[in-house]
């Protein structure tokens, strides 16, 4: 399913892809994205079920787009009418992509923070807290449990906060905060769609 990088940087059309949003104000728009190493666009298919998933819940909420890739959930976000949307992306390339789709888009109400998700995520969150936020990171690397603990312990959730994380299937050791509750699941192809809602007694 990931892309393989190419070995040189020539600007060939055939070495990149596109995303689209599949529903909401900016509807059938195709953004072009890098074909970088270990970028996973999540397919139509899954966003469609997440944000069915989501439909009473998008609108008006700040969004945090982890390990972002091509930002197709966090742009699906913005396009069902989302207040802001923040995506973290570590790849120089795939960030300034994302910048420039925001531009295309002229989204006023997105950033884009171009760093390691881990070590933006280590730090004691001091400003304003997320309350929908998609977990996607690439494969085989151990990464959603680390971000799920940090988002947890670090104050970046709001009380009530739904967390989307899509995951290998054959990652067996993945568990969730003891406060987050499972409210969907789903196996497509080769990865488990889970979504959870955070709960403070």
């Amino acid at each position: 399913m990931r892309k393989k990088t190419t070995q040189n940087n020539t600007t060939h059309k055939s070495a990149d892809g596109v995303i689209r949003i599949i529903s909401g104000q900016f509807r059938g728009r195709k953004l072009p994205v890098k074909d970088v190493q270990g970028l996973r666009p999540t397919t139509d298919r899954i966003k469609e079920t997440v944000f069915n998933w989501l439909m009473h819940d998008t609108r008006d909420a700040h969004t945090l787009d982890c390990f972002a890739g091509s930002g197709g959930l966090g742009f699906e976000a913005l396009s069902r009418f989302a207040k802001h949307t923040t995506f973290i992306e570590l790849d120089s390339q795939a960030a300034k992509q994302l910048e420039q789709n925001i531009a295309t888009l002229d989204a006023q109400n997105a950033q884009v923070v171009n760093t390691n998700t881990l070590t933006f995520l280590e730090r004691k969150n001091t400003s304003d807290t997320f309350n929908l936020v998609f977990i996607d990171p690439p494969f085989r690397k151990n990464l959603a449990q680390s971000c799920c603990d940090l988002l947890e312990n670090n104050q970046w959730l709001d009380p009530e906060a739904l967390i989307y994380v899509e995951v290998e299937t054959e990652l067996t050791s993945f568990k969730a905060p003891n406060n987050w509750l499972l409210i969907k699941e789903k196996k497509a192809g080769q990865v488990f769609c889970r979504l959870y809602q955070r709960h403070i007694n």
